[in-house]
């Protein structure tokens, strides 16, 4: 069957979705120096902060794999940002660590559900060669929303103060809910003859032991386990990094800030695009997978190193967004690799046990940054380095050969130790 154009329209609006996904977790960051002066916080009351939303993050994880899997993506995405767009809106509200706790925590299991959701719509409406590009397009989102973020959240900072912000960007996901109910009106996995683009999954879902018997399932977590916290680095730290190391503002943030996203951005449609070429030309998903996920990985290593001896924040911004357009090509075709292995029904699932493991990576470096930073952001940045090849040990030995799976565990495919 001709796959249909609508898939691409579903594409961009999850790809908006991420957009506005990290307009609202990274406002936070942005205007954290003049939050910290008005509540009397400090840097390990941030560290505090990220913790909370990560392990709340962890959480939802694997909540909303599950959900997608139950609900479907259409009132899957539903639900997750209108829980998000609530979260954020009530971050105006607040006026302690404790308040920001809980509402960080909100939004970090609430903001969770955009990541399953997307590899599962992903496995719904793309064939294998289109899955990397269109996983690339949802990660661009995120870049983009990264992009946005900071000039839009200074601007708006200025104008309102830091209450008036979190309550303007609220506003946005709720708008987004309207396109996304009138174009995608019936759950494709719950109604199969709506399907326009994949054949309807008739095969049972595998619980998590299940999918877990499977080495391939083991490489995938154990590549978001050491990939994910590099991303999380710079997306909780960048701000107060710059702010640091080169004593800048919030103005001064917002104008510097954006510049590695966009490495990002270009990475995410770099990878997929990469990997789809590759299997166009006839290499396996297998190679093409393996080898784009490498490429990005060793890219990664001398954008690291030269941020560690950045004199300057041109050079600084310009040498991560190197790491970061690396990252993005490596990561969107690991956050693919679930709808290569098994069926849509449980794509959901694994997507959301590799979200979990990335953020128990992310949670180990973010207790680690403020006592490796009080001199200098060069351990931290040795330290992400040091991950990379971890990674790539998990892609290529333990998650072996990337294909199509059975439909039952066979205890054969489990690594040996």
């Amino acid at each position: 069957m001709k796959p249909s154009p609508l898939r691409w329209t579903i594409a961009g609006l999850i790809g908006l979705a991420t957009i506005v996904n990290y307009i609202d977790r990274n406002a936070l960051a942005v205007m954290w120096p003049e939050i910290a002066k008005e509540i009397g916080a400090n840097k390990d009351d941030y560290a505090l902060l990220i913790t909370v939303f990560m392990i709340a993050y962890a959480a939802g994880q694997l909540l909303f794999g599950k959900v997608f899997d139950r609900i479907g993506v259409r009132r899957g995405f539903m639900l997750s940002i209108s829980a998000w767009s609530l979260a954020i809106g009530l971050h105006a509200v607040t006026a302690s660590i404790a308040a920001f706790s809980a509402v960080r925590g909100m939004l970090g299991l609430s903001e969770a559900g955009a990541w399953p959701g997307a590899v599962k719509a992903n496995a719904q409406w793309f064939p294998e060669h289109e899955r990397a590009f269109a996983q690339g397009l949802f990660n661009a989102g995120a870049s983009l929303g990264a992009i946005v973020s900071a000039p839009l959240i200074a601007l708006l900072f200025l104008k309102f103060g830091w209450r008036g912000t979190f309550a303007l960007i609220a506003v946005l996901g709720f708008l987004w809910l309207l396109p996304w109910s009138l174009i995608y009106r019936v759950d494709v996995d719950r109604d199969p003859a709506t399907r326009d683009a994949q054949p309807a999954d008739t095969t049972p879902r595998l619980t998590l032991k299940q999918l877990m018997a499977y080495r391939q399932s083991w490489g995938i977590v154990l590549a978001r386990l050491f990939l994910d916290p590099v991303w999380w680095l710079f997306v909780s730290w960048l701000p107060i990094y710059l702010a640091e190391t080169f004593h800048f503002n919030i103005l001064q943030i917002g104008l510097f800030s954006w510049v590695p996203y966009v490495g990002a951005m270009l990475g995410s449609l770099f990878g997929g695009w990469c990997s789809g070429w590759l299997i166009a030309n006839g290499r396996s998903v297998h190679q093409a997978r393996k080898w784009t996920i490498t490429f990005g990985a060793l890219l990664m290593v001398p954008g690291l190193i030269a941020a560690m001896h950045a004199a300057t924040p041109t050079f600084a911004v310009l040498a991560i967004a190197l790491v970061l357009f690396g990252f993005q090509v490596a990561i969107g075709n690991v956050q693919t690799l679930p709808s290569d292995v098994f069926q849509q029904g449980s794509v959901g699932s694994l997507a959301g046990a590799g979200g979990l493991a990335a953020v128990i990576g992310t949670l180990v470096t973010t207790w680690l940054v403020p006592s490796m930073t009080v001199h200098s952001y060069t351990p931290v940045f040795a330290l992400a380095a040091a991950l990379i090849p971890l990674a790539l040990i998990a892609v290529w030995w333990v998650a072996g050969p990337i294909h199509r799976v059975g439909d039952a565990p066979v205890h054969e495919e489990v690594p040996s130790t």
